[in-house]
């Protein structure tokens, strides 16, 4: 299966560890979404925003790797599963189901995205752009 990273999980040696049979594709954008962080956990979320893009990992990973993420993402309580067609193949992310106000990142959890945007080799200025609301 596919599956969209935007956060944590695009640092590719937590990703690695969490899910051994994940592999990384390659770097993509979620057309029409903008990242935030949000919640108690103060963790990367997306939510839609017109000409706007989220940059993130495609990876492949297993029917098991799913299972972990979805106990790591706290399934279905703090993330629902979210779908999308890219170049009509069918991928899975996670987003929040309560769209809290935004919440600084904390320095530990922020550092492990900015560790995944330079292992994905995203730009840099969609994260930066996420954290001046």
């Amino acid at each position: 299966m596919l599956y969209f990273a935007y956060g944590s999980n695009l640092h590719h040696f937590q990703m690695k560890r969490r899910c051994k049979d994940s592999i990384f594709i390659k770097k993509i954008n979620l057309k029409d979404f903008r990242l935030t962080f949000r919640s108690k956990y103060r963790a990367a979320d997306i939510e839609p925003k017109k000409n706007s893009i989220v940059p993130g990992g495609l990876f492949e990973i297993s029917k098991s790797d799913e299972k972990k993420l979805d106990i790591y993402e706290d399934f279905p309580i703090l993330y629902k599963k979210y779908y999308f067609l890219y170049y009509g193949k069918k991928v899975m992310t996670y987003t929040m189901n309560k769209k809290t106000p935004f919440r600084f990142p904390t320095e530990r959890y922020l550092n492990v995205v900015k560790r995944g945007y330079n292992d994905c080799k995203l730009d840099k200025k969609y994260l930066n752009r996420a954290l001046l609301l």
